[in-house]
């Protein structure tokens, strides 16, 4: 797996995650929509064709579940990809994904 840095920025209702990959261009992406202090909706993902293949979009997805469960929050999986990684990984999600 690529070496991937993730920041997050904020504003009173939304949020996006940004991952970089040192040596490759671009920067791949999650946006998501706060509802309430307890629910967060993932709206979209995207990575760029230079990082594809990399697990950038997984790491993003597993650093927005990581940071929900620190705020106790649940994740409402409204971006196909957020949604299927959820169904893919039920078990280990279940706690913070809200169907």
């Amino acid at each position: 797996m690529a070496d991937i840095t993730i920041i997050r920025t904020d504003t009173d209702s939304k949020a996006r995650y940004t991952a970089t990959v040192a040596t490759v261009e671009g920067e791949g992406e999650l946006t998501l929509s706060k509802v309430s202090n307890s629910l967060v909706i993932a709206d979209h993902t995207s990575v760029p064709d230079s990082m594809r293949g990399m697990g950038v979009a997984a790491a993003l997805v597993e650093r927005l579940i990581e940071d929900a469960r620190k705020a106790a929050q649940r994740i409402v999986p409204l971006c196909p990809f957020v949604r299927g990684y959820a169904q893919r990984h039920r078990e280990e999600t279940s706690d913070v994904i809200q169907w």
